[in-house]
């Protein structure tokens, strides 16, 4: 078996045709806002942040509804003072302040709409800035789609951003195929987030062709599946109080059990190297084809600096292979594809 290529620096990717280079390891900051994983604990994300940064970690994802805003003013806190060191991701689209647009979720007293509109977007951006403590965004996303606005209305609002410096770069997330034409007919867009992983791979047949064809980068989150690839959760574990996982069917007895499976057939190539599951499933997620930056959440500085890690390797093609046959073998049945 060839062996795995390893790095001393974090692999760097461009992001579309925005000028931007950003690390292939994005933090993911949706954990740390509390609100869906069972809470959180604050000293931990910021330094957890902090060490990603220190780990070669440049691209740190967040967005306004992970916590109404404490995730962003975590993140703001964490990043003082190195500002030029961070891509800076977050998102507009969910919002709470008017009740325009489509309902979506009630949560911690707050009705969550889809909205989209011009006015909204304005609105959320100069919010963002000021939890984030920045005057500049460098990708600004919107969060989820809305069918009451007109997406040309919601381009209008990102290009203005733009051109007034406020953003660097746009981006669209659990977006449609058609979502992603018109966006593209609009305006510049530089990157799609959406959902990718061993477990999701629906992506691969319908707007990552779409992605190659317009040079749009795709940052793939839940690339671990909300930890159920890490290959730390066993059958035994349980979930408490609102942490999602707790009813997801995804983390039945049954399916942890496969996954386990999974996990033994791939601990060869992750014990030669001298790696974690989690480091091979992130690697593998970076070697597929249009995959441009995998997202990946951490809680605290093991998790964070492990997962940075995971940047510097380069799995060879027949590892990448024999990881294909393992899927196939035990995770027949999980994939939306």
């Amino acid at each position: 078996m060839t062996n795995i290529a390893t790095k001393n620096k974090m692999a760097l990717r461009p992001m579309g045709k925005s000028g931007i280079d950003a690390s292939a390891i994005g933090l993911g900051t949706w954990a740390m806002g509390g609100w869906m994983w069972g809470g959180g604990d604050d000293q931990a994300s910021v330094d957890a942040i902090k060490a990603s940064l220190d780990a070669g970690v440049s691209l740190i994802d967040t967005a306004p509804a992970y916590g109404f805003g404490h995730a962003e003013e975590l993140v703001g806190k964490a990043i003082k003072g190195r500002r030029d060191e961070v891509v800076l991701a977050t998102k507009c689209g969910l919002v709470w302040h008017e009740k325009k647009g489509n309902h979506f979720f009630d949560a911690e007293g707050h009705a969550v709409h889809r909205y989209l509109g011009k006015n909204a977007i304005i609105h959320e951006a100069e919010q963002s800035l000021k939890r984030l403590g920045t005057d500049y965004i460098d990708l600004y996303i919107t969060h989820w789609q809305d069918s009451t606005t007109p997406i040309a209305e919601t381009m209008e609002a990102l290009l203005t951003l733009k051109q007034q410096g406020k953003i660097r770069a746009i981006g669209i997330s659990n977006a449609s195929p058609a979502d992603l034409e018109q966006y593209i007919a609009a305006g510049q867009l530089d990157a799609i987030q959406e959902c990718y992983s061993m477990l999701d791979r629906g992506i691969e047949k319908t707007l990552l062709p779409l992605c190659k064809q317009h040079d749009v980068a795709t940052l793939s989150y839940s690339s671990l599946a909300l930890g159920l690839l890490a290959g730390k959760i066993g059958p035994e574990r349980m979930f408490e109080g609102d942490d999602q996982r707790k009813d997801n069917p995804r983390f039945s007895v049954e399916n942890r059990v496969k996954i386990q499976g999974f996990v033994k057939s791939i601990g060869g190539i992750a014990n030669d190297h001298g790696i974690s599951i989690a480091q091979t499933v992130i690697a593998w997620t970076l070697a597929q084809p249009g995959i441009t930056y995998a997202l990946c959440g951490a809680r605290n500085v093991k998790q964070a600096t492990e997962n940075a890690h995971a940047g510097t390797i380069q799995l060879a093609g027949d590892e990448v292979s024999l990881i294909f046959q393992a899927i196939t073998s035990h995770l027949t049945g999980f994939d939306d594809a």
